[in-house]
């Protein structure tokens, strides 16, 4: 009797440690790492950079003071805000920089696809884009809605190479202006959700990216749509957002550059993928180190961290910092300086027109 009351309080007692423990979530179980390597934290970036992928909605004169000071200490030399707007809007943003900090920000226009397939639409927003150059605009950014969310007059969707849109990409090539586009988003979020899904974690938490396998299409019907575009305005140089949603699969993007020589390539919020694999992911810098930007997206200035150590160290084995985007180890490339520079600033100020180079090293 009495070893079954030891038993049977060994039995409760660990019950009640694993109903403890199974409250904590996968985002809070972070162990630390026992592995002792050499260590390179970084908080700063070794040359003055270009991020080409940032979103700033508000850029009153206080907000560009309190923006400079965060990208002071990372060595962010330029941040182009992609949300530029059109219009008044775009104005109002780019006064705001000539009178506080014309140096520092490069801000990109939008185009407002509402009313698309009325009589005079496609003329109309190439006016205003041309407006918007004129006055200070220096690039197009296409958000993803075209394509997954954009419908026309009729309540059909948009396709990205609808034929009502070519004016507008061809008016960037004449304006000598680049397109930064994001289509889709990453491939697992159209497979099922299931135990063998990378991206689990993320649309468990994010239920509202989940799609199904036509919502509103394939992804890889949404992708070709893209490249078709891509091809069809060959004198229009385009930058693929996210490495086009191939950084799971350089050799397939690689492909595609050698395809597209007018497309180039950033990597915001897809760092992980390079991190995870830094071999393969340092020749495909080598090969192709004059058509890759830095870009990172979000702003969340803590998190440029994760991108210096990659890019910048051989460290291994060190953690990313968003844990629902990814719960493998990063691995440094170690790129060398050449390379280095091209990405942190050489290939924006060749692609990107109107930056200050007085802020980059001559060489």
């Amino acid at each position: 009797m009495r070893r079954l009351l030891i038993i049977t309080g060994s039995l409760i007692a660990l019950q009640t440690a694993s109903a403890q423990t199974s409250h904590m979530d996968f985002e809070k179980y972070t162990p630390t790492s026992t592995l002792v390597v050499p260590e390179h934290k970084l908080n700063r970036a070794r040359y003055p950079f270009i991020d080409v992928h940032n979103h700033q909605r508000g850029m009153s004169p206080s907000d560009l003071k309190d923006l400079q000071k965060d990208m002071d200490k990372l060595n962010m030399a330029v941040m182009v805000n992609l949300s530029g707007d059109n219009g008044k809007s775009l104005q109002n943003k780019i006064d705001n920089i000539r009178s506080t900090s014309p140096k520092r920000f490069i801000v990109f226009a939008n185009i407002n696809f509402n009313g698309i397939g009325d009589p005079g639409w496609t003329e109309k927003a190439v006016k205003q884009l041309e407006e918007d150059a004129k006055y200070g605009a220096n690039g197009l950014k296409v958000f993803k809605n075209l394509g997954l969310s954009v419908k026309d007059n009729t309540g059909k969707r948009v396709t990205v190479d609808d034929p009502r849109l070519d004016a507008i990409w061809d008016k960037c090539g004449e304006l000598k202006i680049p397109v930064l586009i994001h289509t889709a988003d990453p491939k697992p979020f159209w497979d099922p959700e299931d135990e063998h899904n990378e991206r689990w974690l993320e649309i468990t938490s994010h239920p509202g990216r989940k799609r199904g396998p036509n919502d509103p299409a394939p992804w890889e019907v949404l992708i070709e749509e893209q490249h078709r575009m891509f091809k069809k305005h060959s004198r229009t140089t385009f930058i693929a957002a996210h490495f086009g949603w191939y950084p799971n699969n350089l050799p397939k993007l690689g492909e595609l550059l050698d395809d597209m020589p007018n497309v180039v390539v950033e990597f915001g919020a897809v760092i992980a993928e390079l991190g995870r694999q830094p071999r393969m992911a340092r020749k495909f810098f080598e090969k192709y180190q004059d058509r890759i930007l830095f870009g990172k997206d979000s702003w969340v200035p803590d998190e440029y961290a994760t991108y210096f150590r990659v890019l910048e160290t051989e460290d291994e084995y060190f953690p990313y910092h968003k844990k629902y985007h990814a719960f493998w180890a990063m691995y440094g490339m170690g790129l060398p300086d050449a390379i280095l520079k091209k990405v942190y600033y050489k290939n924006a100020l060749r692609i990107i027109p109107n930056i200050d180079r007085s802020q980059f090293p001559a060489d």
